[in-house]
C-alpha cells in the first residue's frame, strides 16, 4: 500500500504531488497518512502550516528510538500528528534527519521503516512517502518498504537524464530488496502544451514505452498560492483545472491499486 514519489533530481514538484494526493484521498473518506523524510520539510510546512510546533513528534523522533534500547514500547503511531484536514494525518520531517543520516547507515537500520509501515498498513488506507532529492538512507528505507513508486517528471533534459538513472537504481532496489516494488508511473508536472519542449520531450518517453501517467498535471501560479496558505488544492479551489488533474490522477492510481 505505501507509496513512494521519489526523484533524484529537486525542484520537480515530490512535496506537491504527494500532498495533493493524500489530501485527495482524504477528501474521499480514506484515512490517509504523509510521511515526511525530506529534511527541508516541504511537506510537513504545507500540510500544517501554522500549526506546525516545534514540539511536536517527528520521523526523526522514530528514527532516533531505532538507535536506542527501551524498556518502553514506543509505536509509529507515537510520531504522527493530527493535520487541520479530515481524515489526514501526518509523520512530520525534522533537519534532525540529517544528523541521524550516518548513525542510521553504520547500525544497519534500512529495515527499520519497513517493519513501521507494515504495523501502520492496519490503521490507514492510503501512505504517501515524500523523499529527499536524493537515493540516501531514508529513500532507499522508504522503497524498501514500499509497494509502488512515483516518479515525478518537469519536461527539461536535465530531469530526462536522471530519469534512466532512477529507474535503474529502483530496479536495483527490486532486485535485491523489495521483489514486490513496482514503478506505478511517471508523473509529467509543470505541463505546458503548447510549447514545443514538453510535447516533443514527453512524446519521446512515450514512445520509449516508459510508464507516463496521464493526466499531465498544467503549470498554473495556483499552486503557489496553495503553498502560501498551507492548502492542498482540493481545499483551496476544488474547481480549478489543476485541481481537477490532480483527482483524475488519483483515479488513475487508484485503478492501478483495483488492477
Amino acid at each position: 500500500m505505501p507509496l513512494v514519489v521519489f526523484n533524484q533530481k529537486g525542484g520537480v514538484g515530490k512535496s506537491t504531488i504527494t500532498c495533493n494526493l493524500a489530501a485527495i484521498s482524504a477528501s474521499q473518506g480514506l484515512r490517509t497518512l504523509v510521511i515526511d523524510l525530506d529534511p527541508q520539510g516541504n511537506s510537513s510546512s504545507y500540510l500544517l502550516g501554522v500549526q506546525a510546533r516545534d514540539d511536536q513528534p517527528t520521523v526523526a523522533g522514530f528514527f532516533e528510538h531505532c538507535l536506542s534500547y527501551s524498556l518502553r514500547t514506543v509505536l509509529p503511531t507515537d510520531f504522527i500528528v493530527t493535520t487541520p484536514h479530515e481524515n489526514l494525518h501526518l509523520m512530520p520531517s525534522s533537519p534532525l534527519l540529517g544528523e541521524l543520516e550516518s548513525k542510521l547507515e553504520s547500525r544497519h537500520k534500512l529495515y527499520k521503516l519497513r517493519e513501521a509501515l507494515q504495523l501502520l498498513a492496519a490503521g490507514y488506507d492510503r501512505i504517501y512517502i515524500d523523499t529527499p532529492p536524493a537515493l540516501n538512507f531514508y529513500t532507499r528505507s522508504a522503497l524498501m518498504g514500499a509497494r509502488a513508486c512515483l516518479i515525478p517528471f518537469d519536461c527539461d533534459e536535465f530531469a530526462r537524464k536522471a530519469l534512466y538513472t532512477l529507474l535503474d537504481n529502483v530496479a536495483e532496489i527490486r532486485a535485491d530488496h523489495n521483489p514486490g516494488l513496482v514503478v506505478d508511473g511517471i508523473v509529467v508536472n509543470q505541463f505546458q502544451p503548447r510549447a514545443n519542449l514538453p510535447q516533443r520531450m514527453v512524446g519521446e518517453l512515450v514512445a520509449e514505452g516508459l510508464p507516463v501517467l496521464q493526466p499531465y498535471l498544467p503549470s498554473s501560479v495556483k499552486i503557489r498560492e496553495s503553498h502560501e496558505q498551507s492548502l492542498p488544492m482540493v481545499y483551496l479551489d476544488p474547481q480549478h483545472k489543476l485541481t481537477q488533474a490532480f483527482v483524475a490522477l488519483h483515479g488513475v492510481l487508484q485503478g492501478l491499486r483495483a488492477a
